[in-house]
């Protein structure tokens, strides 16, 4: 199958839903393909908030939110692109309200606001906590209301390109079908997410969190830029890595090591935080989040969910009892390297998102800025690829391949689940809160071996309807391309600087 339009956008997060509206807003056709649904994606799971200084709780500045964003990023951020999405921030939110985002509101009927890590004064605007999701569904309801086309379970092979090296489009597998489809378009957007998957289960992010538009990025000949830097969230709970959002600190929570003693500034930047708790664990000791002294009726009205999150994956009432937690792998601040248009240096491609590098979070993101991220730079992006496609003449597509093309001469003899959960435990001990270059060396090596050995670790199904096995190895494939980057990028970089912390041998 080929289908054609001016502005395809791969992922359907709150970056991809943004840019498609901006796209359309621009006049041009849009198309939008996910590999698995619109109000599954990542974004659902900010749940803290969106940062924007509106000063509703207690005075505020877009200076304050820049400057605290710059120093979040240990010196690592673009301070143009920084001060543009502070400046663009109170914009976002009050765009966001119009179109039916049902924040939470003060008494007298404003925006609320609480304070996250790093933050300097109660900034990031709420929707309970279930901001992220709000977010989504009202972004989603959006473009169906504007009929942007979606099609949903389609994964990303490849991208292809035209005689000239643009972009022009991409190679898609139909899960549903099984088929190969063709996908043209005069500009492409990726908004396909983050990479933190690669450290398998030690992730608060969702199973499609591969990196596949980066790996598919990084293929085409885009530059990736700082993919060392990989947040680790403070507060993942113990048992199942699922996240408890900052906002219950933020709320007032305490961390409390097995002595029942708190440690440690609980809304320090997320880097410090992680480092903290990952010092007491080295100690022998466990780590808990406790919101008792909240009391029922605040966490029942303020975090409903991380009341049922604890009750569903770690069997305890916070109400009543202490949360066990660890850090885990949450946000990726590295990603596809881009310009002020959101245009990588592959003509005709764009990215926005988590998977793009806006240089806006350096080496530790400040939290409630994800949220800011995606819809003040997926509305660029948007934007600029309907420009960007209007001047755009077609040409003759050059000859591409995808991994599918590699896949009959592969043979199942390594069973790549078992090394998908050695690589996820490898990296999160070896290229995690702290590193050592020993450890990264032989987690570079490890990868290596790993990807000589990929003709043995062939699909077992042969099935084409929703062939879950392909898919996943292909992922499998993906995250180790990701992977082997991010350990030579930390490997390069030999002093510590916020999420990527070296500790001499």
């Amino acid at each position: 199958m080929k289908k054609e339009c001016d502005v395809l956008i791969i992922g359907a997060g709150g970056a991809g839903l943004r840019a498609a509206l901006a796209a359309k807003e621009s006049g041009v056709s849009v198309s939008v393909i996910t590999k698995e649904y619109p109000t599954r994606s990542q974004t659902c799971m900010a749940q803290g908030g969106i940062n924007a200084a509106l000063g509703n709780v207690s005075e505020d500045s877009v200076e304050a939110h820049i400057q605290n964003t710059l120093k979040s990023a240990h010196g690592l951020a673009d301070e143009e692109a920084v001060r543009f999405m502070c400046s663009e921030a109170i914009a976002a939110v009050e765009w966001l309200d119009s179109i039916g985002v049902c924040f939470s509101r003060t008494e007298d009927a404003k925006i609320a606001q609480r304070r996250l890590g790093g933050a300097s004064a109660p900034r990031a605007c709420y929707a309970q906590d279930y901001t992220g999701l709000k977010i989504l569904h009202t972004l989603y309801d959006r473009c169906i209301k504007e009929g942007i086309e979606m099609l949903s379970e389609r994964y990303l092979l490849e991208l292809v390109k035209d005689e000239s090296g643009a972009v022009s489009g991409a190679k898609v597998l139909n899960i549903r079908s099984g088929e190969v489809e063709l996908h043209l378009a005069k500009a492409v957007i990726l908004a396909t997410g983050g990479y933190s998957r690669i450290y398998d289960k030690n992730s608060t992010n969702s199973t499609a969190s591969t990196g596949d538009g980066i790996a598919a990025a990084m293929r085409a000949g885009a530059k990736l830029r700082d993919m060392e830097f990989v947040q680790f969230h403070p507060t993942g709970m113990k048992n199942s890595s699922i996240l408890i959002s900052e906002s219950a600190r933020g709320e007032g929570g305490y961390l409390l090591n097995s002595k029942g003693e708190r440690f440690t500034n609980e809304l320090a930047p997320r880097d410090e935080v992680s480092r903290a708790i990952n010092d007491e664990i080295l100690k022998g000791e466990d780590i808990f989040l406790d919101i008792r002294h909240l009391g029922e009726e605040f966490i029942d009205e303020g975090l409903p969910q991380e009341r049922k999150l604890a009750k569903l994956y770690e069997n305890v009432d916070p109400v009543y009892d202490l949360i066990p937690i660890k850090p885990v792998a949450h946000y990726t601040m590295g990603g596809i390297e881009v310009d002020n248009k959101s245009q990588t240096d592959v003509n005709g491609l764009f990215a926005c998102g988590e998977c793009a590098n806006h240089r806006v979070h350096g080496a530790n993101r400040l939290g409630g800025n994800s949220l800011l991220e995606i819809v003040v730079f997926g509305g660029e992006a948007g934007k600029n690829a309907a420009a960007f496609a209007k001047t755009r003449e077609s040409q003759k597509l050059q000859e591409s391949q995808t991994v599918i093309d590699k896949l009959e001469s592969y043979k199942n003899e390594i069973d790549f689940y078992e090394k998908r959960a050695y690589i996820g435990d490898l990296l999160y001990k070896n290229v995690g809160i702290v590193r050592k270059k020993s450890e990264m060396e032989f987690a570079k090596r490890e990868i290596a071996s790993l990807k000589s050995e990929l003709p043995l670790m062939g699909v077992s199904d042969s099935a084409k309807i929703y062939n879950t096995n392909l898919i996943e190895f292909i992922e499998f494939c993906n995250m180790l391309d990701v992977a082997e980057v991010v350990i030579d990028s930390a490997l390069k970089r030999e002093v510590s600087c916020g999420a990527h912390y070296v500790e001499a041998e």
